[in-house]
């Protein structure tokens, strides 16, 4: 199992590591302070809702972008993410059929089943392209700290557990930003957890929250699998692997194995074939997240079962009605 950096794992107050890192922070913070300032590329004529964050590593920005997308219809929502981990520059329309997540990024492979999808390492002609498509509302995946766009909204997604970790910069710590300076050019904090993780994440950090507030959390989606005994190995290669093991041992699987995969890692013939001669050995199931399996080769996509998760968010209502307001401006 991989070793996590040493602010991926509390305790939550800066130790020996961030304080001998804290002149690196500090050139980190200086040039995301500056370049946020700078003016913005272009500004669409449609709505540009933000989903970023202030961390680095995975807080739930893509469930909260399906989400999202599901919440909007009918309006024609597009999708512009930067395409991390692919080889494709763009601006590209992702395609189903057409794209590999080794072309394209996983992510975006896999929001492209909810609504059209596009990769940008320049946002802006991203946004373009997406615009020049008909798009009415686009989602702007990550990009918080891309000033190239004008954002219309902005969303800040935290894991409510992890929280803004030890609170330092980058590489001290897991913030791109400092707190206090990313939340003034929000539009809405989304907190993501059960409520645990809530309650933890209203101590620790709501004296610093200084925009409206929104919580939501991930359930799994009923497909009719049974997962109560069942004997699974389970691999993620995802920001937080334990999340989604801890997520089948509540479903009541027995996981007779884990394996921690780096964030993004390709899913090559050769490690799938050692994973499988693994569980085989250990008669058990082959189980992973969807974003992993969109990077599986073609051959074990009928040998590994994957688990979805959905976002929900907790007051429906007053999302409802922030979003009208914007997409009726």
């Amino acid at each position: 199992m991989r070793a996590p950096l040493f602010w991926q794992n509390p305790p939550e107050q800066p130790g020996w590591q961030a304080h001998l890192l804290k002149p690196l922070s500090s050139l980190y913070g200086f040039a995301t302070a500056r370049r946020v300032r700078k003016s913005p590329d272009i500004t669409p004529n449609c709505p540009v809702i933000c989903v970023g964050n202030l961390s680095a590593g995975g807080t739930g920005k893509t469930p909260t972008v399906i989400a999202l997308i599901e919440h909007l219809r009918p309006q024609n929502v597009h999708v512009v993410s930067r395409g991390y981990g692919g080889t494709e520059t763009g601006p590209t329309r992702v395609s189903e059929r057409r794209h590999k997540a080794a072309d394209v990024g996983d992510e975006p492979l896999l929001i492209a089943a909810f609504a059209p999808t596009w990769i940008a390492q320049d946002r802006a002609e991203g946004v373009r392209a997406a615009e020049n498509d008909g798009a009415e509302i686009i989602l702007l995946d990550d990009g918080f700290q891309n000033p190239s766009v004008a954002k219309s909204f902005s969303i800040v997604v935290v894991d409510a557990a992890l929280g803004f970790g030890n609170g330092r910069i980058l590489p001290a710590g897991p913030l791109r930003e400092p707190v206090e300076q990313g939340l003034k050019r929000a539009d809405l904090l989304l907190s993501i957890g059960d409520e645990n993780a809530q309650d933890h994440f209203l101590k620790k950090w709501g004296p610093r929250v200084s925009v409206p507030h929104a919580t939501a959390h991930l359930k799994t989606l009923e497909t009719g699998m049974d997962w109560q005994g069942q004997r699974v190995m389970a691999f993620a290669g995802i920001a937080h692997p334990e999340k989604f093991f801890t997520t089948l041992r509540g479903l009541g699987a027995d996981l007779i194995r884990t394996e921690a995969l780096s964030d993004h890692q390709p899913l090559s013939d050769a490690l799938m074939k050692r994973l499988e001669i693994e569980a085989m050995a250990l008669s058990a199931q082959l189980v992973t997240t969807e974003k992993d399996a969109v990077r599986l080769p073609p051959s074990f996509r009928q040998k590994v079962l994957t688990l979805p998760v959905r976002l929900e968010f907790d007051d429906k209502a007053h999302l409802s009605e922030v979003l009208n307001r914007l997409t009726l401006a």
